[in-house]
C-alpha cells in the first residue's frame, strides 16, 4: 500500500528504526537457539550496545514504547509512512509482551522441556521475519502488511 504518496529516504530510514524494538524484546525467546546454534549469536552482534542500555537503563523499553506512541504515532507533524510502521512495531511488541506472559503459564503445568524450547523458537524465528520483512519494505517504501496487525494499525493512525 503506497498510495499515501511518495518517501523520501530519511522517512524510509526513519520508518525502519521502530522495528528494532520488537526485536530486540525478542532475543530472549531465542535462547534455546542460540544455544543449541551458537554461530547464530554473531548475527546479533551489532545490536550488543542496544542491549548493554536496554538491561542497565531501569524500564527503558517501557519508556521507548510510550516515547515512540506518544511522539510519533500521535504526532500529525510527521509523515503517516513513519507513523504506521512505528505503531506496527509497538503493536509487535505488545504481541511479545503478551507472550512473555502466556509462556510461562501455558508451559508450567507441563514438565516437558521440549515444548517450551519449541514454542520459544517459534517465536523468536517469527519475530525476526516480521523484523526483516518490515525493514525490507520500510526501506523499499512499501507499507509493510502483517496480517491482523496491520489491520489493527490502520484503526489508529489515520
Amino acid at each position: 500500500m503506497s498510495w499515501r504518496g511518495s518517501t523520501t529516504v530519511s522517512d524510509r530510514i526513519f520508518a525502519s528504526l521502530p522495528y528494532l524494538l520488537p526485536l530486540i524484546d525478542g532475543i530472549a525467546f531465542g535462547q534455546f537457539l542460540f544455544a543449541q546454534f551458537p554461530p547464530l549469536q554473531l548475527i546479533f552482534l551489532p545490536l550488543l550496545p542496544l542491549l548493554k542500555i536496554y538491561s542497565t537503563v531501569p524500564f527503558a523499553g517501557l519508556i521507548i514504547f510510550f516515547a515512540l506512541f506518544l511522539l510519533v504515532v500521535r504526532n500529525e507533524k510527521i509523515s503517516h509512512f513513519i507513523r504506521f510502521n512505528t505503531m506496527q512495531a509497538i503493536l509487535l511488541d505488545i504481541v511479545l509482551m503478551l507472550c512473555g506472559i502466556i509462556l510461562p503459564i501455558l508451559t508450567g503445568g507441563l514438565q516437558i522441556r521440549f515444548v517450551m524450547e519449541t514454542l520459544s523458537n517459534m517465536i523468536f524465528l517469527g519475530v525476526l521475519a516480521a523484523f526483516i520483512y518490515g525493514v525490507v519494505q520500510s526501506a523499499m517504501g512499501r507499507y509493510a502488511e502483517i496480517p491482523t496487525i496491520s489491520e489493527a494499525v490502520h484503526m489508529q493512525v489515520r
